[in-house]
Formats: structure tokens, C-alpha cells, sequence
């Protein structure tokens, strides 16, 4: 029986009736109405669990909170800032105007200055109180940036980490401040979607290279062994794509490991601007990348491989005194239903072609034959 049903039976019912008078004067129906609402807002919040809990990655985790909280409040705007290595200062921040991303025109460089506020006040707070309390901790120019878009709320989203992130909501715009229940409302939403913020961080710790941000060898090795299976039970071509930085040894050698570390590094951000939605993107061990590119054929294997040698022969690595030129060698195997080997069997072919790369000059793309090995080297070699 829904709220509204039972409301109604107990409203008919003839003593209710009766003493109609008498139940209104002392606040009954005002109590049953009270009684109502908060079991909606439980519902509203519950439901935004679910919602929050259902989606897989960041964005997809905060887009829900934002629907939840548009739904309930329409705020003129609201704004996450949000940290996405809990090891690193950068600051990714997602603005939303009428369920719309929007570009807030600034950016922050670190959130360390919010954390001893919010670890000492870890609630929604009105956003002038919370200025007025940091204004000797936290730049002037972040402030004035933070201020310039009139918000009301400040609220933290806080874990065993640290501070994750916090959001900024504006001022409703068909009704006057937030109340209290209000405020429990966003409280507790927040404490969801903290708890989402974690469950994913953890998933992608279990699954990441630390120092790339790629998928490790372990998820690696999961997902090529479906894609293989897969590909015997379709008709779909697939590929793996293996690659090394050309002599990285020379470095972390000349340069020193921090210098070296700084090449995977960037490595690791071309490779993910260059892979395409759907791709598995992986440091196999130490210089070694893989990309899985599932339902892709030879030569679109080779055009992808061609892309990213192209791209990471043009990068610039930051660092003082100036580094040479990086260059990667990159070897291409394909497979399909007629292939019958195991994903340690495709590793090895693909390896294979890799070092052929490697022996015919570097800074090229080899690709696996079937049968034998693809004689004919894609691509041409270029001086560091």
C-alpha cells in the first residue's frame, strides 16, 4: 500500500471522521504531512544511491549526483572539483548549468589548502562562511575566482584518503535558501557518493600501473584471455599491439631512473590520446606497453600502431637539461576464429615482431604473418 493510499483509508476512516476537529487542532494531519515528506525525501535519497552506485567511472558517478541534486533543488549551478590521483595536485573541475557541462574559465591547482577545513568540518556549509575562514590559507586569486560565481553551499566529499573532492552548488532558482531537511539531503548524498568515489578509486587501484595510470599486466592479461575467447566463438578479427621505448636503458643511464620515469610517463599520455574508446591500454613491465583493440583488423592494427609511433616520435618531455628524442619500436599481431593460440602464444608473436622492429632500426612498426613473420617492415626510421 503506497503513503498516499494509507493517507486516505486513515483520512475515511469513522473515527478519524468523527473527531476530525479535534485531530487538526492538536497537529495530527500537519504531523502525517511532516511524516510524508521525509518518507519522500528517504525515497529521493535511496533512489540517488542506487543511481550513484550503478555507475562505473567518475564522470558517470558525479553526472548522476548532479541529475539527483537538479531534480531536487534546481540550483543555479553546480560545481565539482575533483582530484583524480589521490598522489598528485591536479585539479579536474566539472561545472553543470541546466544538466549541461559548462566551462567555468579558470582552473585550481591544488586542493591541499581545503583539506584542514573540511577535515575539521566535514558538513555542507554556507559558502561565505567557509571564504571568510580559509581566506588566510587559501590564495586570494582562488577565492575571487570561487566567489565571482555567487554560490551558496561548499560540501566536502571526504574518505579515508583525504579530501577527494568538494562541490559548489548556486542558489535555487525558483525558491529562497536551503532549509535544514535540505541540507540532510545533500549531506547525505554526499556521504554516497564518497562512498562511490572510493568503492571506485579502489577498483582502480586494483586494476592500474601506479606510475602510468594504464591498466597493469594483471588486468591485461585478463582481458586479452576473454578477447581471444570471444573472437573463437565470432567471426571478428582482433589485434595486440606491443611496443618498447628504443634504448631506455640510455635514459635512466645518463639522465637518471627520475628522468626515465618521466619518459613512461609521458609515454603513457600519448598512448591514451592516441588509443581509441574501447582499447585496452597496459604497461606490460617496465619500458613494455600493450593495446588490446578488440574487433580490429590487421591493417586498422597498423594504422593505429602507425598513429602512435608517429605521435611519440613528435613528444616533448618535459625536463631540464633537455631530453633526446623518444622513439618506440612496436610489433602487431592479429587474431581471430581460425588462430587456435592461447594468449601467451599471441604475446609471443606479437614480442616476436617487436624485436624484428628492433633489428631492422627502431622507430617502426612490424606486423605478424600468417605463418611467418610479416617480412615487410610498415614504417621508416628516424634519427633521434
Amino acid at each position: 500500500m503506497t503513503e498516499e493510499a494509507g493517507t486516505r483509508n486513515f483520512l475515511s476512516n469513522p473515527l478519524v471522521v468523527q473527531n476530525y476537529r479535534l485531530l487538526e487542532e492538536i497537529g495530527v494531519f500537519k504531523y502525517i504531512d511532516k511524516l510524508n515528506k521525509e518518507i519522500m525525501s528517504c525515497k529521493n535519497l535511496l533512489s540517488g544511491a542506487v543511481e550513484i552506485f550503478n555507475k562505473i567511472t567518475i564522470d558517470e558517478i558525479l553526472d548522476a549526483a548532479v541529475w539527483k541534486m537538479s531534480d531536487r533543488f534546481l540550483p543555479s549551478f553546480i560545481m565539482f572539483l575533483w582530484k583524480p590521483h589521490q598522489n598528485k595536485d591536479d585539479v579536474i573541475i566539472k561545472s553543470y548549468k541546466n544538466y549541461k557541462l559548462i566551462d567555468m574559465g579558470f582552473s585550481i591547482p591544488s586542493m591541499a589548502p581545503f583539506e584542514p577545513f573540511f577535515r575539521k568540518y566535514p558538513k555542507p556549509i554556507a559558502f561565505d562562511i567557509f571564504a571568510f575562514q580559509v581566506k588566510d590559507s587559501v590564495d586570494a586569486g582562488i577565492l575571487k575566482n570561487l566567489e565571482q560565481l555567487n554560490p551558496e553551499i561548499i560540501i566536502p566529499i571526504l574518505g579515508p584518503s583525504g579530501l577527494y573532492g568538494i562541490v559548489m552548488v548556486g542558489h535555487k532558482i525558483l525558491a529562497e535558501g536551503y532549509g535544514l531537511q535540505e541540507l540532510f539531503f545533500l549531506e547525505q548524498l554526499m556521504s554516497f557518493l564518497s562512498q562511490a568515489v572510493q568503492n571506485h578509486l579502489h577498483y582502480e587501484r586494483s586494476v592500474r600501473d601506479v606510475k602510468t595510470g594504464l591498466y597493469n599486466h594483471g588486468y591485461f592479461m585478463t582481458r586479452l584471455g576473454e578477447e581471444v575467447a570471444r573472437t573463437r566463438r565470432d567471426t571478428a578479427t582482433s589485434s595486440l599491439m606491443v611496443m618498447d621505448v628504443d634504448k631506455f636503458k640510455n635514459f635512466n643511464d645518463t639522465y637518471g631512473h627520475l628522468a626515465g620515469d618521466r619518459v613512461l610517463e609521458s609515454l603513457a599520455f600519448t598512448i591514451k590520446q592516441a588509443v581509441r574508446t574501447g582499447d585496452i591500454p597496459s604497461r606490460f613491465g617496465g619500458e613494455e606497453f600493450t593495446i588490446l583493440l578488440p574487433n580490429t583488423p590487421r591493417q586498422t592494427a597498423w594504422l593505429v600502431a602507425e598513429r602512435l609511433r608517429t605521435a611519440v616520435a613528435a613528444m616533448k618531455v618535459p625536463w631540464e637539461p633537455p631530453l633526446p628524442q623518444v622513439t618506440i619500436s612496436l610489433g602487431v599481431v592479429s587474431f581471430d576464429n581460425r588462430t587456435n593460440a592461447v594468449p601467451e602464444e599471441i604475446i609471443k608473436r606479437a614480442d616476436e615482431v617487436l624485436y624484428q622492429s628492433k633489428e631492422n632500426g627502431r622507430n617502426r612498426t612490424s606486423v605478424w604473418g600468417a605463418g611467418l613473420l610479416f617480412r615487410i617492415q610498415r614504417g621508416r626510421q628516424e634519427t633521434a
